[in-house]
């Protein structure tokens, strides 16, 4: 049986954790998350029981202005929210075998730093203290110094199994029950995890000519026709984006089976649910399927943005624009337009949900928006479902916020319901 030893963590080893989450693969590249982290942390190990406001995050660590309202404007929500799922990311993938475990709990913005459940078959487990306070203690003569030692001992010993007989039973508790579904995910997702059979998520990848080592562009059929094509590349927001979802179906205890774009035929529109990831200017099997009506993807043939993908709005609503352009082509990309659309399948029994951007950026955002309980629940409130059989067919519009090539801001700004 695994022997579990306690052992006293001060504010170092917790700063020094946070350290490596900052430095880590799911972290490292969004500044904002880091500073965000970071500030949670040393308020929490600072102040310990004082509540942070959302007024005092948005205005000290995300650039807010003064004028600041938190019933408006849900920045802090949004990044805290995405701040526990890299924190989750970690623990299942890097950072399995971390003692420390640190969360962000629901409701809350302090962080809590606790001992990490063991993994089955790990040899030793360790248990985490916060460090206390010090206290002057009086010296003890050298008989009863041991005499308290040995008792200290004995207790610490008892402890250790205790520890580890909790911990063991924890762990076999959480590996039969398994982790719960909340319930906006059980709403939204139902569809997908109800079939016997997994869906398929499918993800763009285009087409280009040339070498990556020389240079590489998108194929063009009017003067590409000999070119040897290269179809094996994919964006980074893809990649992500099917990690975000293979984490939501974990939770139901659910798989997914993946295809690239080049290599979906009709058979499998026709007899699978599907989760398209990417837009169609680059998944270019949307093109074979009935897709969307309300927020179709759009290359511009005229004018000063002339060859940018836009998102046509095919019929706006009072105060709404025709078009949704996205930062210009030639620019770092610090905005992006994405829809989230679910359609009946070209078997009405199936489904089809297509998660695209405008970039790559945009899609990862997609992806993230129906993969975050926060923003589920959002979209399930405009669409008033309540149970899963009030969500029918919709297009939703979403407004992303870029920072360093990371979506740090997504907004649901229209949605339209449609007939089967």
């Amino acid at each position: 049986m695994a022997v579990t030893h306690t052992f006293v963590v001060g504010r170092e080893q917790c700063f020094q954790q946070i350290e490596r989450l900052t430095k880590s693969h799911s972290l490292h590249s969004s500044e904002s998350l880091c500073k965000l982290l970071r500030y949670l942390s040393e308020h929490s190990l600072d102040h310990p029981g004082i509540a942070l406001k959302e007024y005092q995050i948005a205005t000290e660590v995300l650039g807010r202005p003064a004028g600041f309202d938190p019933q408006s404007d849900s920045t802090v929500r949004v990044q805290a929210g995405r701040l526990r799922v890299k924190l989750s990311e970690y623990y299942a993938h890097e950072g399995v075998d971390d003692p420390i475990l640190v969360e962000i709990p629901k409701g809350s913005y302090a962080l809590t730093f606790h001992l990490r459940s063991p993994r089955p078959g790990a040899p030793v487990s360790t248990a985490l203290l916060l460090e206390p306070p010090q206290r002057n203690v009086e010296t003890l003569p050298s008989t009863q110094r041991w005499t308290a030692l040995v008792i200290v001992l004995s207790v610490l010993l008892a402890a250790s199994f205790i520890t580890s007989a909790i911990l063991l039973s924890r762990t076999r508790t959480q590996s039969a029950t398994g982790q719960p579904v909340p319930a906006a995910y059980q709403l939204f997702w139902n569809r997908f995890v109800s079939s016997p059979q997994q869906p398929w998520v499918i993800f763009s990848n285009g087409s280009f000519v040339g070498r990556p080592e020389t240079g590489m562009r998108y194929f063009n059929a009017a003067t590409d026709a000999s070119a040897f094509i290269l179809d094996h590349y994919t964006g980074v927001g893809e990649v992500l984006a099917i990690h975000q979802l293979d984490h939501v179906f974990y939770l139901f205890n659910r798989q997914l089976r993946v295809k690239r774009g080049a290599l979906f035929s009709l058979d499998d529109a026709k007899n699978n649910d599907l989760i398209f990831v990417g837009s169609p200017s680059e998944n270019l099997t949307l093109a074979d399927i009935p897709g969307s009506r309300e927020f179709v993807f759009q290359r511009l043939d005229s004018g000063p943005r002339k060859g940018d993908l836009a998102v046509l709005n095919v019929h706006p609503l009072p105060g709404e624009p025709k078009l949704f352009l996205a930062t210009p082509a030639n620019q770092a990309t610090v905005e992006d337009y994405a829809v989230v659309t679910l359609l009946p399948g070209m078997d009405p029994t199936r489904s089809i949900l297509i998660l695209a951007g405008n970039s790559t950026f945009g899609t990862q955002a997609a992806v993230e928006y129906v993969c975050r309980e926060d923003s589920i629940k959002e979209l399930l409130g405009r669409l008033n479902v309540s149970k899963p059989s009030d969500l029918k067919p919709f297009e939703a519009l979403l407004h992303v916020r870029i920072a360093h090539g990371v979506p740090v801001m997504t907004d649901l700004i229209s949605v339209r319901t449609r007939g089967n």
